[in-house]
């Protein structure tokens, strides 16, 4: 028995080779981790990109909907309503997921003019809700507008 455990570790050892040189070496597999880390880095990195252009694709769609919606729930109003619209700005601070927190401001805008209306919708992001309204009004591009839409109504 303890020969053919000596025939079995002699086997081993050609199997290695005659000097022992198969197999990596400790710099050969520390330059391997190397480059695996740096792409495993450079992977991360994008990742990371895509999760926040998607976010920011989110906050932009989700204005344009709420914009658009607003414009069209104002074409349903008589003259009259739109008339009273035209008096003041709205401004909604608006709730999207229903979590509890502000997600947006909206600011719509009503000019009569004869038997026309022209209506702006303004969608700001929540950053923005102690600007005043005017102000929000006359400079957008300084608050970061996520959605600028304006249309004109005829009754």
């Amino acid at each position: 028995m303890m020969m053919a455990v000596i025939k079995i570790l002699k086997k081993r050892q050609r199997k290695a080779g005659k000097n022992g040189s198969e197999g990596f070496s400790l710099i050969e597999t520390t330059i391997a981790i190397a480059l695996v880390g740096v792409a495993l880095l450079a992977l991360a990195q994008l990742f990371t990109y895509s999760v926040m252009n998607n976010q920011r694709s989110d906050r932009m769609t989700n204005s344009t909907f709420l914009a658009q919606q607003q414009i069209d729930f104002l074409r349903n109003f008589t003259a009259t309503d739109l008339n009273t619209l035209a008096m003041s700005p709205v401004d909604e601070q608006i709730d999207v997921n229903n979590d509890g927190n502000i997600d947006f401001r909206r600011v719509t805008r009503v000019q009569a003019s004869g038997f026309v209306w022209e209506v702006r919708v303004q969608v700001f992001p929540v950053s923005q809700l102690g600007v005043d309204v005017d102000t929000l009004i006359n400079y957008p591009s300084q608050h970061k507008v996520r959605a600028d839409m304006s249309t004109v109504i005829s009754r």
